[in-house]
Formats: structure tokens, C-alpha cells, sequence
């Protein structure tokens, strides 16, 4: 018995003891799978999953009748695909905005400003968005026309960005003329821009603005109805799967997309034929997003507005209405509420009960039938909030403003602190080669982000089971802000690949934590330790909206501080170094939470 002890101690028993796990794992699933992993990979793909318990529904038939059925894992893709053609057209926007912008010769300060402006728009405009969503009588259904129509935006931004020079130059400004046919990261460059103080195309600047404000707006704003679009269109025991899959797809939309940023497109055909990498890259994600957009909006049929009205479940639902609505109010103190882009309630599913799933708490904004969110509601809500919500919005503004400074103006810090450029150089000039190549590089930093973000969230929920909320919370805000610092510092190739998987773990706690929160304030009816409620009747999906508004604030306050940041300290490090600081401030105030046991 001594032998066996001495034999299992150290790092060879350890080895041992981690191979009979396995082994005894392994041996495990193959009793659970007895048709091998190629039958596990099929069933997983086309199998529709079967419920334990049968859903307390009437399965319709006809037009409709997919709808209130389970689907297998390609059908939930599809439904998915919208949200990954988002995400590549997000990543161009990203990765090529700022340096597009400096290369017409907007000045950093101009620059950052123009960030302000879709976030302007978009914080009046989701709320009436979302209410105009839950009222469309179309016969194409509620979310789809939303879809095509900020689609629409997307295209367009799409078009305007890496072209909006040459639009420019069409419509009247300087420089047309001496246009250099140099190729570049960012395109042909006019030579005007070259001569001191000649940095003059208005037009030019007007239409690669107006592509920027249509792309951003558009790109987050279709995001909401496609969420809601799956939920409308699966059963809710495949919410928690559908969710997942949206999840995975938006991951690999963005690493794809990135990555797409990354190649040296100068050097094939392809960037010869478009006039250099960045309209390469952009008319590459331009035939994506169309793609993936049609196979969303072709995968199921929504059921019109006046249908739902006459189907049997919503009649069944509002006889019910009065009573449900006493009994919870009693039980919870819970209001029912009208979020913008919710799903449609099934008769079965209560109309406020939250997803079990912490990955996914943006995604399952309860709807009720009541009156829609009007902006006024929504600005009294964010005024009349409880201490312990303010404290969350709070922290999760902080989380945006840090992780704004990343996505929008990584690729010049790399361009410019790690490599050594400058987007002003003249083409050719080592200077700016340097930049072009930073900005490809960052490209490749950003695609480890998108990956870091979805493998973290594959884990994430089991993290906080097993740590607690707080513990995820604050240490991934830690960790993105000594990611930060650290590439601050470094300023180096492998630091802006190693530190940027830092990026994806802040990406996936400030997208799951503070939803879980409120989610988990709303289950128990309590919003601080005592029991104590919030002192009035609020509803959920106001107080997600609330929640999700604070990345407008975050994006308009970066757009104001990066510009005078940059131009205080003389380089592009303000940006990782602001971002660190935030972090560092978000992971401060997130201590101060509210969790209540969670």
C-alpha cells in the first residue's frame, strides 16, 4: 500500500491519476454514444433534439407550422448567419475606419469625433426602433423588414467608406488630377494630400463620414432584430442552443472578418483590380454580408402581426392576462413590460421568465402585449433607477469606454506605436509602408480578440458557478486592463498578439455579467442585501435597454477624451493606456456591486 502511495505522488502520479480520468471518460462517452463520433457529429448537426418534457402547446399546421417545431443545429445556424455577416462588415469598420480617416487627412482629434455621431443617433433611436419593430404589420413579419432596412444602411456604409475620396474627387474636390497610382494599404492616395496645407476635399470627407455613421448605426442596430427574429422563430427549448449558436456565429464573423483585414491583399489580383487592400477587403465583406443576410431572412416565415392576434395563443393568453399579471405581482413584484425586440410569448413560457443561460442574458428580453417602450419611458427609467442598477450601469459604461478605445482605434496605435508609422507619410516613404503594415498586423491582433471572445464564453458560465459572479466580474476587468498596460509598455509584435486575447475575455464579461445581474435582481424581486425593492414597478426589458444604452454614452464620451488624449501625450499609446485606466476603474466600482449571493 506504501509502494501505491509513493507511486502516485509527484507529477508522475499526477500524470497517472489525469490519464485514468481520461480513460475513464472516454470509456463513458462511448457508452452514451455507441454510434461513434461520426454519428455524434451528424446527430448534433441534423438531429432535432427531443424535449424531456412536451411542450404545453398546440403544434400548428400549415404555413407556419415549422415555426413550432424544434430545429436542428444547421437550421439554428442559418437563422444565425445575419448576426456573422454583421459582425465581418463591423470588423472592416473597425480595423480601417480611423485609418481611412487620417489618410484623407481628418487630424486625430477630428478624427475620434467622428465616432460621436452614430452613437448620438443611436441611443433616441433604439427605443423607437424597437417599438416600431413590435408594431410592423407587414406581411413579411415583425423583424425582417428591420433586418433588410438596416442592411440597406450596412451596404451602404460599405460602399461609401473605402470610396468616399474618389466620390470626393467626382464631385468636385482638388486633386483629382495629380492622383497617385501608388497602391496602398488604404488605397490610391492623391498626391495633394502630400503638400503641406493643401489637405483640403470636402466632399471627400462627407461621404467617408456620412459611410462611417450609416455602417456603425446600422451594424449595431441590426443586431437587435435579428436576436429577436430567432427567438420569434424557434421554440423556447431551443432558445438556449439558438443563443449559443448566435453567440458562436458573431465570434466567428469577427475573427473571420479580422483576419480577412490581415492579409497583404496588395499582393494579389484581387487588390490590383480594387485599387489597393482596403477596398479588397471591403468588397470581400460586402458579398459576405449579402450572403448571410439573405440566408437569414429566407430560413423561416414569420407569422404576420394580425395573424398572431388571431391565433389561438394569444387569445388564450389574454383571457389569462388579469390573473397572471395578480398572481405574479404577488409572488414577485414583478410588472410586465414591453421591451424593444423581444420574442413572442408562448403560452408556456411565462412573460418574464429569464433564460438559465448566463451567456446569453442580452438575448432573451421578455415582450409583453401591453403598450410599446417609448423613449420617454425609457429616459424616466434611467433617471428613476435603484442604487444597486446605477452601480451596474456605472460599471458596465466604464467596461464600454475601455473597450471602445481598443476596437475602434487599435489598428493606428499598432500602425503608429508598435510599428513605427505615421498615415501621413508620403506613399512609398518607409514611414508610411510601416503604417500599412502595422494596420494589417492589427488586424491580426483584433482576429485573436473575436477568437478569445468566443472561446471564453464557452466557459464562462461554469466559471461562475464554480468562482461566483463577483470573482468573474472584477478578474476579467483586471485582466484586460493588465493586458492593456502591459502592451502599453511593451509595444511590441507578440505583445499585440498575446495581450489582445486579454480584449475577447473583457468583450465576453461586459456582454454577460451585467444582464445576468439584472436578470438575477428581477428573479429574486430584491435589489440590494436587505430585501429591499427598487420603491416602484419596473420591468426587465426596460431595464436591459437601460443597461445596453450605456455603450452609446461610452462610445460618445471615448470619441471627446481619445482625440485630446492623443494629442496631450503626442502618441497613439494614449489609446491602450486610457483603456487600461478604465478597466482598472470598471474592476473598482464592480466591487461595489450589488450580487446578492449570485
Amino acid at each position: 500500500m506504501v509502494d501505491k502511495l509513493n507511486e502516485y505522488q509527484g507529477v508522475s502520479g499526477r500524470l497517472h491519476s489525469t490519464r485514468d480520468k481520461c480513460k475513464e471518460k472516454w470509456t463513458q462517452w462511448k457508452e452514451e454514444h455507441p454510434q461513434g463520433l461520426r454519428g455524434a457529429v451528424r446527430e448534433a448537426l441534423f438531429a432535432i433534439p427531443n424535449s424531456d418534457d412536451a411542450p404545453d402547446r398546440v403544434v400548428r399546421e400549415g404555413e407556419y407550422s415549422d415555426l413550432f417545431r424544434r430545429k436542428n443545429r444547421l437550421e439554428l445556424t442559418r437563422i444565425s448567419a445575419a448576426v456573422m455577416g454583421i459582425e465581418f462588415a463591423y470588423a472592416g469598420e473597425t480595423a480601417f475606419v480611423s485609418p481611412t480617416l487620417l489618410q484623407i487627412g481628418v487630424p486625430h482629434q477630428q478624427m475620434t469625433l467622428v465616432w460621436a455621431l452614430s452613437p448620438l443617433i443611436g441611443f433616441f433611436m433604439t427605443p423607437l426602433l424597437g417599438s416600431l419593430s413590435d408594431r410592423c404589420k407587414s406581411k413579411y413579419g415583425r423583424r425582417r423588414p428591420f433586418i433588410v432596412l438596416m442592411s440597406i444602411g450596412v451596404f451602404l456604409g460599405l460602399i461609401l467608406v473605402p470610396n468616399g475620396e474618389d466620390i470626393g474627387y467626382a464631385f468636385g474636390d482638388e486633386g483629382f488630377v495629380n492622383k497617385t497610382a501608388v497602391p496602398s494599404v488604404l488605397g490610391p492616395r492623391s498626391s495633394v494630400l502630400e503638400t503641406e496645407g493643401t489637405n483640403h476635399h470636402p466632399w471627400g470627407v462627407l461621404f467617408t463620414v456620412l459611410g462611417t455613421v450609416l455602417l456603425d448605426f446600422d451594424a449595431d442596430a441590426c443586431q437587435s432584430p435579428a436576436r429577436a427574429y430567432l427567438l420569434d422563430v424557434t421554440v423556447p427549448e431551443d432558445h438556449a442552443k439558438g443563443l449559443s449558436t448566435f453567440t458562436v456565429m458573431a465570434g466567428l464573423g469577427g475573427f473571420m472578418g479580422y483576419a480577412l483585414g490581415g492579409i497583404n491583399w496588395d499582393e494579389t489580383s484581387l487588390g490590383a483590380l480594387f485599387g489597393g487592400h482596403v477596398r479588397a477587403v471591403f468588397f470581400l465583406i460586402t458579398i459576405i454580408f449579402i450572403v448571410c443576410v439573405s440566408a437569414t431572412i429566407t430560413s423561416f416565415k414569420e407569422i404576420p402581426l394580425s395573424e398572431i392576434k388571431e391565433t389561438e395563443e394569444y387569445n388564450k393568453l389574454n383571457d389569462r392576462d388579469e390573473e397572471e399579471n395578480q398572481f405574479r405581482e404577488e409572488q414577485d413584484g414583478l410588472k410586465k413590460e414591453n421591451a424593444s425586440y423581444g420574442s413572442l410569448n408562448q403560452p408556456d413560457e411565462p412573460v418574464d421568465e429569464i433564460s438559465p443561460d448566463p451567456n446569453q442574458p442580452t438575448l432573451t428580453i421578455p415582450e409583453g402585449h401591453g403598450e410599446p417602450l417609448s423613449l420617454k419611458h425609457y429616459l424616466i427609467s434611467i433617471i428613476q433607477m435603484p442604487k444597486s442598477l446605477r452601480v451596474v450601469c456605472l460599471t458596465n459604461l466604464f467596461c464600454w469606454m475601455a473597450h471602445v478605445c481598443y476596437s475602434l482605434y487599435f489598428t493606428d496605435f499598432v500602425g503608429e506605436s508598435v510599428f513605427g508609422g505615421n498615415p501621413a507619410a508620403p506613399v512609398g516613404s518607409e514611414s508610411r509602408t510601416n503604417y500599412e503594415a502595422g494596420v494589417r498586423f492589427g488586424c491580426w491582433g483584433m482576429a485573436m480578440y473575436s477568437l478569445s471572445c468566443a472561446c471564453y464564453s464557452t466557459v464562462i458560465e461554469k466559471l461562475i458557478k464554480k468562482l461566483g459572479a463577483k470573482k468573474v466580474y472584477v478578474g476579467g476587468l483586471c485582466t484586460y486592463s493588465c493586458g492593456m498596460f502591459m502592451l502599453c509598455l511593451l509595444r511590441a509584435r507578440a505583445a499585440v498578439l498575446l495581450f489582445s486575447w486579454t480584449a475577447g475575455i473583457m468583450y465576453s464579461t461586459l456582454f454577460t455579467m451585467p444582464y445576468l445581474l439584472v436578470a438575477h435582481y428581477h428573479a429574486t424581486g430584491m435589489w440590494d442585501s436587505e430585501g429591499g425593492g427598487s420603491g416602484q414597478q419596473r420591468g426587465i426589458g426596460t431595464d436591459v435597454a437601460v443597461v445596453s444604452s450605456c455603450v452609446f454614452v461610452a462610445q460618445l464620451l471615448i470619441s471627446v477624451i481619445m482625440g485630446f488624449a492623443v494629442k496631450v501625450t503626442g502618441s497613439t499609446a494614449a489609446v491602450v493606456a486610457v483603456a487600461a485606466t478604465l478597466a482598472a476603474t470598471a474592476a473598482f466600482t464592480a466591487t461595489k456591486i450589488t450580487y446578492l449571493d449570485l
